[in-house]
Parts: structure tokens; sequence; C-alpha cells
């Protein structure tokens, strides 16, 4: 998810309760809820070095314990004021695994079983910002504000609440969770849409359902067949017609692949890249030349692209140059 999203999820953590935990709760929650992406460092040593550290071990369960004390010690250090320091882990702990859990419900998914296994996870059910989360973050941030004045104004002896904001950080707090708890739900049913249909005479052999950025109800489709990739919006408040679907055809074999294939560029970008297309065609240098391309269709298409790696090949297959590129999104 967003930094913001995480950042109101930690206040809200504190303000539903685990302030209690330790002195100086607030503060070490808000940077636990953001520990783990304390990897964005690695995009200084360029976007294909960013692609291989960003949600790697930061976001892994075995670094759960470090990316908890991290904050405790730096807020105990700044604020040189005592902690109960069990009470600040387990708060700290906590927000790291809210962290991570957030980040698991998007397409993009973490590597949560690192340095065990490096197979990516993802729950495919909220896009890295989500507007009904966003206004409902907003709500219980702003909410609390709202409260007071309208309270003061009807009562200015009133005694003073003893937890502000806490029932609108518990209300989403607890709304996350249902709200990812039924985007599942809708999300099975899209799977099972895409699934249960025949394209172009070919059966699927994956199905993936994307979420919209707006509408719970809407999911891009994407269907792998053994020749091709189907493109195609499911809304589940209405019909699904597999003819209207954008079709993108996988390339022939050809020596050209194999040789891009074998370069780091495409082998770190081939471990992340979960739905890939690739793509030759030819160049006006060096003579004779290729351009190989991969993109992975979860995050965009050929009219658009999203990761996307290239190289350039000259006619004896010898790859001259490759880079990485994010197209027109970049992850967070």
């Amino acid at each position: 998810m967003d930094p913001l999203t995480h950042t109101a999820t930690g206040l809200f953590l504190s303000r539903a309760g685990l302030k209690r935990w330790t002195p100086l709760a607030t503060p070490i929650l808000l940077l636990a809820a953001n520990a783990p992406d304390i990897d964005i460092v690695s995009g200084l040593g360029g976007s294909l070095n960013y692609l291989h550290y960003h949600r790697h071990l930061t976001h892994a369960l075995a670094a759960m314990p470090v990316m908890a004390i991290l904050p405790v010690l730096l807020v105990r250090a700044v604020a040189r004021k005592p902690v109960r320091w069990w009470g600040a882990f387990a708060a700290a702990m906590v927000a790291v695994a809210v962290h991570l859990l957030l980040d698991l419900t998007n397409v993009y998914g973490i590597r949560l079983l690192l340095p065990f296994s490096a197979q990516w996870l993802r729950l495919d059910l909220t896009g890295v910002i989500d507007l009904w989360i966003w206004s409902v973050l907003l709500l219980a941030v702003v909410g609390p504000f709202v409260g007071r004045l309208v309270g003061s104004e009807i009562s200015s002896g009133a005694a003073r609440d003893r937890h502000p904001g806490r029932g609108f950080a518990i209300f989403a707090l607890l709304f996350l969770l249902l709200y990812n708890c039924g985007r599942s739900v809708l999300h099975a049913r899209a799977l099972a849409v895409l699934d249960s249909r025949i394209y172009q005479d070919s059966p699927p052999l994956r199905v993936e359902a994307a979420p919209d950025l707006a509408n719970p109800m809407r999911w891009r489709g994407l269907v792998e067949t053994g020749d091709f990739y189907a493109v195609e919006d499911v809304n589940l408040a209405g019909d699904f017609d597999p003819t209207r679907a954008t079709i993108f055809h996988k390339p022939d074999p050809d020596p050209a692949l194999d040789a891009a294939g074998r370069t780091p560029a495409f082998h770190e970008f081939l471990r992340f890249s979960q739905f890939p297309l690739w793509r030759v065609s030819p160049v006006p240098e060096p003579e004779n030349g290729k351009l190989v391309e991969v993109l992975d269709m979860r995050f965009g298409t050929p009219l658009a692209p999203g990761f996307m790696v290239s190289a350039i090949e000259s006619s004896k297959l010898e790859v001259l140059r490759t880079w990485f590129g994010w197209g027109t999104l970049r992850p967070r």
C-alpha cells in the first residue's frame, strides 16, 4: 500500500489502544507501520536494483523483529525518554505485521518467506492506492476533530474524552479487515467467471483478476492460454462476453529470445514477472538487428506497457544493450 495508508494505520493502532503498551507508542507505531519500506533506498542503485530489493527481505517474516526494533531504538534515542521495552517491541511488531498484510493484498505482492523461498505471494484484492480505503481513513482522521468541535459547542463544560479518536480508529481498522474480506469474495467470483470461459477456442491456463481503482465490482481480467493473453474487464454486476477480449499473441520460438533471456536484466525481471509476454521486432540499427522485450501483463499491455525489460541484439544474436523501465507505473 501507499505510505499514507501505512501511516494512518499506525496512528489508528495507537489510538485503538496500543499507546497504552508503552510511553512514546505513537511515534514508534508511526515509524513501525512504514519500516519495511526502508528498502526504497535501493532505488539509489538504479531501477533494476530497486526491482530486485523492493519488497525483499524487509517484507519477510524472518525480518519482522529487526523491522520492529529499529523504530523503538530510533524513538528512544531521539526522544531521550524511557520506554517500556517489551511493550514497545510488541506494539511495533503489530504495526509491521499489519504493513505486511496490507502489502500482501496488492497485485505487486511480497516475498514473505525470504530467505528460505523467493516466491512472490499476493492476494490481488486491492490496488496500491484504493480510494475507498483512503476515504474511510480520512474520515477516521478528521472525525475526532469534528466531534470535539461539535461537543465544545454543545457543552463547553463537558468532560474531555479520555481516549480521543479511539472509536474512529477501531472503526477504520475494522473496515480494513471487513473490506478486504469482501474484496476476497468478489475476487474469487471474478476468477471463476474468467476461468469458466473459452477464448478463441482455447481454454485458460491461468487467470488473474486485478482490482479497479474505485469500483469493487469491476476487475481487470487477464487470461493466459497456450498461444496468447486475453484482456477484458469483468463487471460482476453485468454480463461477461469473452469475445470482446483484447488478444495479445505470444511470439513464435526465436533464438533471440534465448539470447536475451540469459542476460542479468532479463533474468532479474523474469524472477519478478508473473505474466510475462515476450515480443521481438526488427530495428534499423544495427543492420538486421532485433529488439527483444518482455512486459508483465499485470501492469499493462503492449498498447500501454508498464514494467518492461528490453534488449537490442545484433544479427549474430549478440546482446548489445539492455534496459529496464517502469513504463507509466511505478510501484510503492
